[in-house]
């Protein structure tokens, strides 16, 4: 049985409705697959981190090399053509082709939209304007590289791979693989109540704010995005208006709520906003024991561990603009 690529956006996925991490775990209960095998961003506090697990769904970790050595002597090459004239025009046709992807995948994007062969063509248009630009090596960060290390990795297993979205196209051609048949799949209220949490912690000027805080206050939650979130991102609608009570009311319900099944990221995000609001009402003793509950976790996001640990040193103060 072959391999079955699916398509990962990193952090991306908090941005697009119809393709989040919720999205991605419907997909794999429509597959029937029992998880991943991981060969995308090593970033810990990627969203699928948080997603998988919840929904009791694997991470099997493939034992892959460490690359950031690769993002050094990228620096160090653009560093000696931006010396040159022609060397910068290398960079700034790098820089089109890069920023055209980007258009691609922030654009409002679908699962199944992803996987059409038209647009991971367009994709690989792009991969392939960078490497004509810098070479291959440094100039793509050893991309040829990476990929065929990859694809030695994983080359006889099956099941479901996680992969960068725009390393699809190569890893076909290097893998007895294929992509998900999806022509049945449907996002369902999994990825729909993904898409409502993550609408939340990413507020902006134009937003409808009682809509937003009615339609989280309705919901029930689930094991991805369960009550306790949805409670954390409505507080977030109360701080930034102002209304310290109501957020530290609904902080401190979702803290009562926090379990150990619960996504691993949430309890650090949930107790690092809790500490800030006890602290913009004047509460210093309390708000320090809410940083360091934050700090002894056993997981708390980087953001989480970065407003704690300042909140130790200086007390948070609320600034509406």
């Amino acid at each position: 049985m072959p391999l079955t690529l699916l398509p990962d956006l990193g952090d991306l996925l908090r941005l697009h409705p119809q393709f989040n991490a919720g999205t991605l775990v419907e997909a794999l209960r429509h597959l029937g697959a029992p998880g991943v095998l991981w060969a995308s961003s090593a970033d810990p506090d990627h969203p699928l981190r948080d997603a998988l697990p919840a929904a009791r769904l694997g991470i099997t970790d493939l034992p892959l090399a460490d690359w950031t050595w690769a993002d050094a002597e990228y620096a160090q090459l653009t560093g000696f053509l931006n010396q040159f004239p022609q060397g910068r025009e290398r960079l700034r046709a790098a820089g089109r082709a890069g920023a055209a992807l980007a258009d691609l995948v922030t654009a409002p994007l679908t699962l199944t939209g992803a996987l059409d062969p038209a647009f991971l063509a367009r994709v690989q248009e792009q991969t392939l304007a960078v490497q004509a630009a810098l070479d291959e090596g440094p100039g793509t960060r050893w991309r040829e590289r990476r990929l065929n290390d990859l694809a030695a990795q994983v080359q006889g297993r099956s099941g479901v791979l996680l992969a960068p979205l725009d390393d699809l196209p190569d890893l076909l051609t290097r893998l007895d693989a294929q992509l998900p048949d999806l022509s049945a799949f449907q996002p369902g209220e999994t990825g729909r109540l993904r898409a409502l949490a993550d609408r939340a912690w990413q507020l902006n000027d134009t937003d409808d704010l009682n809509g937003l805080l009615a339609a989280l206050h309705r919901e029930a939650g689930d094991p991805v995005t369960p009550r306790a979130e949805l409670d954390a991102a409505a507080a977030g609608i109360h701080l930034a208006v102002g209304d310290l009570p109501g957020a530290r009311a609904l902080l401190e319900q979702a803290a009562h709520a926090l379990t150990d099944d619960l996504p691993r990221s949430l309890p650090g995000l949930v107790l690092a906003r809790l500490g800030q609001v006890r602290d913009a009402l004047g509460d210093r003793e309390l708000a320090q024991r809410t940083y360091r509950a934050v700090l002894a976790l056993n997981h708390a996001p980087q953001v989480a561990r970065d407003a704690a640990t300042t909140g130790l040193s200086e007390a948070f103060r609320l600034e509406l603009t």
